[in-house]
């Protein structure tokens, strides 16, 4: 069985390549979307995000039916798939091989968040780490201390979690208004 080496070889090659198109471009935003709706009956989350699909669901205990990770769940794994993806783009751009990959993210997360009756408890999970588990055979210590700082400076979400920025939102009425109610009634 191979490594990811020939993989970061190829990798490396996008890299730079997606690199001088941006530079030519003058560096672009681009825009990034999710869409989430409430399945009727269940209240699964289905999360569409461009073409692909994600169920999201609570457990038992909150009325859900278990057919998917939960939102905390799912955002630890947001955290580790955006280690990983700049674990490899950093190993390629600094031509460190690497045979294997595995980063593993833990939080805590209080049931009692949010609720009056506890008002320390807190509503985000807590306590979040990550340990980056890697076969790098012929890469030294000061190889593996730089991916790792060049890596925390450039993760996406790392940084969202680590730098949180103001998040603003609005609530519209979609409904058909049904007649109003008198006040006296």
């Amino acid at each position: 069985m191979s490594g990811l080496s020939e993989y970061l070889v190829q990798k490396r090659q996008a890299l730079l390549a997606l690199r001088a198109n941006s530079r030519a471009k003058g560096y672009p935003r681009s825009a990034v979307t999710a869409r989430v709706t409430a399945e009727g009956r269940s209240g699964v989350r289905r999360i569409r995000l461009g073409d692909f699909q994600i169920l999201s669901d609570s457990g038992y205990h909150y009325a859900g039916y278990h057919l998917g990770p939960s939102s905390a769940q799912l955002q630890l794994g947001v955290l580790g798939s955006c280690l990983t993806h700049i674990f490899l783009v950093k190993a390629a751009e600094l031509e460190i091989p690497l045979d294997a990959l595995e980063v593993q993210v833990h939080g805590e997360i209080d049931p009692r968040g949010g609720e009056p009756e506890f008002p320390d408890a807190v509503v985000e999970p807590q306590n979040i780490t990550y340990e980056v588990l890697l076969a790098a055979p012929s890469a030294s210590d000061a190889d593996l201390e730089r991916l790792h700082k060049e890596a925390q400076q450039a993760s996406l979400i790392l940084n969202l979690l680590r730098n949180p920025q103001e998040v603003t939102g609005t609530v519209r009425n979609t409904a058909e208004p049904t007649g109003t109610v008198p006040a006296d009634a």
